[in-house]
C-alpha cells in the first residue's frame, strides 16, 4: 500500500489491522513509543486543518473602520481639511488613527485567544503511547498513533478501527447522511473507490462519536485527512463573498448589505445600538451646524463654517469605540481569571441581564466525585460508608453492615460478617465497571491502557480514571478487596461482550465466560429502566421501588445491580435485548455527590439578584429535590401552590403543551430525569415568558439547548467537545459559582459602559448647550466669536474626557450589583435613567460654562462687544481680544474641571459622593477612600487637573493653538462653578434616592423575586 499525493494511505479500509500496524510501523495494542511519537510530529507537522482563510489584520483592520463612529470622524476630517482648518483636521486624524490601533490591537488579542481555545473547543483525544493511556492535543497526534474514543468525543483524525462496542458515529459533516453510521472493526472491505458512508471500517476526523466506544489506529492527519482535503478545495476555489452575494442578489440590495456593513449594523446588539446612535448623533451634528448658518443668515464664510464643525464636532464622543473595546478586553480577561471562558463577545452584554439559570447538578451544582454511601441487598442487609474523607481511597472511612430493620451494633460492623450474601453484589458492581482505581504509591499505572473514560483525578495516594458514578461503585468494592484483577484470578472470568451504557435506555451490562462454559451477565443502571427486565414477583419489584424511594429521598442516587447465569449463546453479545432478559435484582446502590461548598452560597446571591435558578437533572425526582433543598434552590418558605410545581418529572413536563406551560404561574425549579429534548422547551418556555437564561450542558445532546439559549455554558473539565464548539462560554472548573462569577463581572461591564457613556454624553450635551447660546456673542458686524475654540473642545473629548471614560470602564462592580433586579436587554444601555440623567448633568455644565463665560465677559472688564472684523478674536489674538481669550481660558478651565468631577460623581447613579461606599466606611474621610478606590481614575482626574496648567498657561500655545489666554482671578470663578455643580449634582441624587426608595427596598427586602 502506497501513500497517495496528499501524503496518507490511499485505502486503509481494504487492509487488516495486523497489515495496517505493520504498514505504519506501529503496535495495535500498545501505540507508537513517546519518542517515535515525537519524531513524527516534526517530520509530519502538527494535526490541524487550515482554515480557508486564516487571521486576516486586514480583515480586522477593516472592521474598525467600519462602524457610524469612525465614518462620522473620518468626514468631519475631510471637511476640516477642506476648509484649510489643518491643526483641527490633525488632530481628527490622531483620533481616528488612535481608534483604529487601539481596536485593531484589542481584537487581533481577542481573535489570537479564540484560537488559542482549541485546546477548549477542538477536540482533545486519549491516546495509548507506551503502553499507557494519556490524554493530548488533537494536534499532536501523528499517523500510527492508537486513539481511544468514547460517546460524545469529536474524532480527531481519520481513523482505522482497532476495536470497538456498539460504535456509531455522525458523519453527516462527510456524507450528508443525518443518520449515524454503525462501525465495525472486524470488517475488511474490498472496495478501494468505496464512497466514505460505506467504511464501516473507518471513522473520519470531525465526526462525533455518538454511541459506544473503540479503538482506532491513525491513518491521516491535518490536510491529509477527508475533511482537510476539503478545506483544501475551499482554500483554492473559494470566491470572495461579495461576488457570491452579487450572484443572486440585486444591485440595491448589494448596496444595503455593503452600507449596513460599513456602518457596523450587522454586529453584536450593543454594536448595533451605538451604531444608530453614532448616526442619530450625526444627523443632530447636521442640525446643529444648519442652526449655526441660519444665525449668521447663511453668510457662511471660512469663520462660521469652521463655528458650525465646532458645534458638530462637539455633539460626537470620539473616544467611544477606543473606550468600549478596551473595556471589553478588560472584561474577558477578568472573566478567564474568574474560571469562565468567552467564546463568543456578544454575550458580554447579554449575561450581564440574564432572568434565569439552568444548571445541570453533577459536577456543576456538586462536586462530581461521587461516595457510594449506602448499598440495600435484596436479602434486607444495609451497608453504610461513613467518615469518608477521600472519596477514591479504599481504606478511607468506615464500612458498617446492619440488618434493614434494626439499628447498626458494634457486633454488625465487621466487613466480613455478610461478605457472603453480598459477593455477588460485588462481583457485578465490578465487573460491569470501566473504572481504574489504584494506590499511585503502589503501581505503576499500567492498567490504566485498557481503560475508556472521560477524565483521570489524583486524590490522596489513589488514583481515579473513569466516570464518577463508575468510580464510586468500584472503591466500594475495593473495600472488601474485590478488584477486577482480583475476581479474574479468582473465577478465570473473561470479557467476551459489552452493551454500553446509553442515555436512552439508561443501563450498562458486560457479559463474562467462566471456565464452566456459561456466562454471568451482569447489569447496573436505573430502577425503572432495569425493572421491566427483571424476573421477580412483583413483591419483590414493589419492595425494590420503595427502597429506592427511601434512598432517593436521602438525597442519593439510586442505581439497581441485577445479574444472570445463563448457558453461552452469540446471541447475548450481539442482542442487547436478549443479553438482558430475565435478571435477578441483587440490590440497589446509594450514590452521593456531595454540593461544592460554595454552590449554596451562590445561588443564595442569584436569588437577591433576581435570578431564578433551576436544576436540569438527570437524577431520580427525589434525589435531585434533596440536593435542590440542600444548597437553596427550593426553600422551605415556598407557599403550597407554588411547592406543587416547584419539581416535576421531565415526562410530566414534557406531556404539558405550550400552553399548558404557559399557563403555569412559574416554571419548575428542579426537572429530574430530564431529556435535552426537555431542556429545550425549558428555554423556549422561558422566552416565551420574556426571560433571558443560560443554560450549562456538557453532552452531545445538550448542544441544540446551548444554541438555543441565550447565554449557552459548556463544562471544560468533562464536557464533550461538541458541546464546547456549541457554547458561547466555557467553565474552566465546571463550578456553579463561577457562572454566578460571569452574571457578576457582566453586570459590572453593563454598569461601566453606562458609566463612561453617560460622562461622554454629558460633555457633549454640555458642550451643545453651551455653543448653541454662545451664538449670542457676537462682534460688531453681528458674527459670533467662540465661546469655546475647535482645539479647546476636541482637547476636552480626546485627552480629559478618554481617560476618565476609560477609568469608568476600569471601575469595580458596585456593592449593590447583586441585589438589584438584571437590566431590561431589550432596552440596553441607553435606560430612561440614563437620558435623564446626561440631559440634566449636560444642563448643569453647559450653564455653569457659559455663566463662567458671560461673567468674565460683561463682568469686571466688560467685554468689549465693538471689536470689528479686522481684530479676528476667533483666530488672532490682539490687545483687543484680552478679554475674550481670557474668558475662553475661564470656559475651557470650567469644562475640564467639571468634567473631572463628574467622573467620580458617575460611579453611582443615585448614591452620595459622600456616601459612596455606606457598607464599608463612612465619615469625613469616605470621600478620600472612595476617590482612591479607582487608581486609574484617580491619576487620571490628577493627570487632567495638573494639564489643565501648562495648556492655559504656556506662551504660544495658548493663544495660536487653543485661542485662550493666561488668566488669575478667573480661578476663583471656576472653583465656584466647581461647587455649584456638585451641589446640584447631590441634590439631584438626593431626588432620585427618595423617589425611588420604596421601588429599591421592596425588591431588596425580596430576595427571591424572581418573575419566573
Amino acid at each position: 500500500m502506497e501513500p497517495d499525493d496528499f501524503g496518507g494511505l490511499c485505502a486503509p479500509h481494504i487492509l487488516s489491522v495486523d497489515q495496517l500496524a505493520c504498514l505504519l510501523e506501529t503496535d495495535a495494542s500498545n501505540g507508537l513509543s513517546y519518542s517515535e511519537a515525537a519524531r513524527r510530529l516534526d517530520e509530519y507537522g502538527p494535526n490541524r486543518v487550515e482554515a480557508a482563510k486564516g487571521l486576516s489584520v486586514w480583515k480586522i483592520l477593516l472592521r474598525q473602520v467600519s462602524n457610524s463612529l469612525t465614518v462620522v470622524l473620518i468626514l468631519v476630517m475631510a471637511i476640516s481639511f477642506a476648509i484649510h482648518d489643518y491643526i483641527e483636521g490633525s488632530v481628527i486624524t490622531a483620533v481616528i488613527v488612535l481608534n483604529i490601533v487601539v481596536g485593531l490591537v484589542q481584537d487581533y488579542r481577542a481573535e489570537k485567544t479564540i484560537e488559542g481555545l482549541q485546546a477548549l473547543s477542538a477536540p482533545s483525544c486519549k491516546v495509548v503511547r507506551s503502553m499507557v493511556a494519556t490524554t493530548i492535543k488533537a494536534e499532536q497526534l501523528v499517523k500510527g498513533d492508537l486513539v481511544m474514543l468514547n460517546v460524545g468525543d469529536i474524532v480527531p483524525a481519520d481513523l482505522r478501527l482497532v476495536s470497538g462496542l456498539n460504535l456509531s458515529t455522525d458523519e453527516a459533516l462527510l456524507t450528508g447522511e443525518s443518520v449515524p453510521i454503525s462501525k465495525h472493526s472486524d470488517i475488511v472491505l474490498q472496495d478501494v473507490d468505496m464512497p466514505i458512508g460505506d467504511r464501516v471500517n473507518m471513522v473520519y476526523s470531525a465526526s462525533t462519536v455518538t454511541r459506544g466506544r473503540g479503538m482506532g489506529i491513525v491513518t491521516a492527519t491535518g490536510m491529509n485527512t477527508e475533511v482537510g482535503r476539503i478545506a483544501e478545495l475551499l482554500r483554492t476555489n473559494s470566491h470572495p463573498k461579495g461576488k457570491d452575494v452579487s450572484r443572486f442578489t440585486s444591485y440595491w440590495q448589494r448596496v444595503k448589505i455593503g452600507t449596513r456593513s460599513i456602518l457596523g449594523l450587522d454586529g453584536t446588539p450593543l454594536q448595533v445600538k451605538l451604531s444608530k446612535f453614532a448616526l442619530l448623533l450625526f444627523a443632530l451634528a447636521i442640525l446643529l451646524a444648519i442652526i449655526v448658518f441660519a444665525s449668521n443668515r447663511f453668510d457662511i464664510d471660512g469663520d462660521v463654517l469652521i463655528y458650525g464643525i465646532c458645534v458638530g464636532v462637539a455633539v460626537i464622543p470620539e473616544s467611544l469605540i477606543a473606550v468600549l473595546t478596551i473595556s471589553m478586553a478588560v472584561g474577558t480577561k477578568a472573566m478567564a481569571r474568574g474560571n469562565v471562558i468567552v467564546r463568543k463577545l456578544s454575550v458580554l452584554e447579554a449575561v450581564g441581564g440574564i432572568t434565569n439559570i439552568c444548571s445541570d447538578k453533577t459536577g456543576t451544582l456538586t462536586q462530581g466525585k461521587m461516595i457510594t454511601r449506602k448499598v440495600w441487598l435484596s436479602d434486607g442487609s444495609v451497608a453504610s460508608v461513613e467518615t469518608c474523607t477521600h472519596p477514591f481511597d479504599p481504606t478511607s472511612g468506615d464500612v458498617v453492615w446492619k440488618d434493614d430493620q434494626s439499628p447498626p451494633s458494634d457486633s454488625q460492623s465487621s466487613k466480613s460478617g455478610l461478605l457472603a450474601s453480598a459477593q455477588l453484589f460485588l462481583e457485578c458492581i465490578t465487573l460491569c465497571n470501566n473504572a481504574t482505581v489504584s494506590d499511585t504509591k503502589a503501581t505503576s499505572g499500567d492498567d490504566t491502557v485498557e481503560t475508556s473514560t472521560t477524565s483521570t483525578t489524583v486524590v490522596s495516594d489513589w488514583k481515579a480514571i473513569g466516570e464518577p458514578t463508575e468510580i464510586a461503585l468500584q472503591v466500594f468494592a475495593m473495600r472488601f478487596d474485590m478488584s477486577k484483577a482480583t475476581l479474574s484470578q479468582a473465577n478465570g472470568s473473561v470479557l467476551v461482550a459489552e452493551h454500553p451504557f446509553d442515555s436512552s435506555c439508561k443501563r450498562m451490562t458486560v457479559i463474562y465466560s467462566r471456565p464452566s462454559g456459561d456466562v454471568g451477565v451482569y447489569t447496573k443502571g436505573a430502577l425503572e429502566a432495569i425493572m421491566p427486565l427483571l424476573d421477580a414477583p412483583e413483591k419483590v419489584k414493589a419492595q425494590f421501588t420503595a427502597k429506592a424511594e427511601f434512598l432517593a429521598a436521602e438525597g442519593l442516587r439510586v442505581l439497581c445491580i441485577a445479574h444472570k447465569t445463563t448457558p453461552n449463546d452469540e446471541s447475548l453479545k450481539t442482542d442487547r435485548t436478549v443479553a438482558e432478559k430475565g435478571l435477578t435484582p441483587l440490590g440497589l446502590a446509594g450514590l452521593y455527590d456531595p454540593p461544592r461548598l460554595e454552590t449554596a452560597g451562590a445561588v443564595r446571591k442569584c436569588k437577591i439578584a433576581g435570578i431564578s435558578v433551576h436544576m436540569l437533572t438527570g437524577d431520580h425526582i427525589k434525589t435531585a429535590t434533596a440536593i435542590a433543598h440542600e444548597v437553596g434552590i427550593l426553600s422551605t418558605d415556598l407557599s403550597t401552590a407554588e411547592a406543587v410545581n416547584a419539581t416535576m418529572s421531565a415526562s410530566a413536563f414534557d406531556a404539558l403543551s405550550d400552553a399548558e406551560i404557559d399557563a403555569l404561574d412559574k416554571l419548575p425549579l428542579v426537572l429530574a430525569r430530564c431529556s435535552p429534548s426537555t431542556k429545550v422547551r425549558m428555554v423556549a418556555a422561558m422566552h416565551r415568558r420574556g426571560a433571558y437564561c443560560v443554560m450549562t450542558g456538557d453532552g452531545v445532546n445538550d448542544s441544540p439547548a446551548l444554541k438555543k439559549a441565550d447565554v449557552g455554558i459548556a463544562m471544560g473539565l468533562n464536557g464533550s467537545d461538541v458541546a464546547k464548539e456549541a457554547a458561547d462560554m466555557v467553565l474552566t472548573d465546571d463550578n456553579f459559582s463561577s457562572i454566578v462569577t460571569a452574571v457578576e463581572e457582566g453586570r459590572r461591564l453593563f454598569d461601566n459602559i453606562q458609566k463612561f457613556i453617560l460622562h461622554l454624553l454629558i460633555s457633549n450635551i454640555s458642550q451643545v448647550l453651551l455653543l448653541l447660546i454662545g451664538l449670542a456673542f457676537k462682534d460688531s458686524e453681528s458674527q459670533s466669536v467662540f465661546p469655546l475654540s475647535p482645539i479647546e473642545i476636541l482637547w476636552a473629548n480626546l485627552i480629559t474626557s478618554s481617560f476618565l471614560a476609560l477609568g469608568l470602564g476600569l471601575e469595580e462592580a458596585q456593592p449593590d450589583i447583586m441585589i438589584r433586579p438584571p437590566h431590561d436587554l431589550r432596552v440596553g444601555v441607553f435606560t430612561k435613567e440614563i437620558i435623564i440623567d446626561k440631559f440634566a448633568y449636560g444642563i448643569f455644565m453647559g450653564a455653569l460654562c457659559i455663566f463662567a463665560s458671560a461673567f468674565v465677559s460683561y463682568g469686571p472688564y466688560q467685554w468689549p462687544v465693538s471689536l470689528s472684523r479686522s481684530d479676528d478674536c476667533n483666530q488672532n489674538f490682539t490687545d483687543v481680544c484680552e478679554v475674550v481669550y481670557r474668558a475662553r481660558a475661564t470656559t475651557f478651565a470650567t469644562l475640564s474641571f467639571l468634567l473631572l468631577v463628574t467622573a467620580w460623581e458617575v460611579k453611582h447613579f443615585t448614591r452620595s459622593l459622600f456616601n459612596m461606599y455606606p457598607e464599608e466606611f463612612s465619615g469625613p474621610f469616605s470621600v478620600v477612600r472612595t476617590v482612591l478606590r479607582n487608581r486609574f481614575l484617580f491619576w487620571a482626574v490628577v493627570a487632567g487637573f495638573v494639564i489643565t496648567f501648562p495648556v492655559i498657561y504656556i506662551p504660544v500655545v495658548n493663544h495660536i493653538v487653543f485661542k485662550h489666554t493666561a488668566i488669575s482671578w478667573e480661578w476663583g470663578v471656576v472653583f465656584a462653578a466647581v461647587i455649584a455643580y456638585i451641589a446640584l449634582v447631590e441634590v439631584w441624587k438626593a431626588g432620585k434616592r427618595r423617589l425611588f426608595h420604596k421601588k429599591q427596598n421592596s425588591f431588596s427586602s425580596s430576595p427571591s423575586s424572581s418573575t419566573l
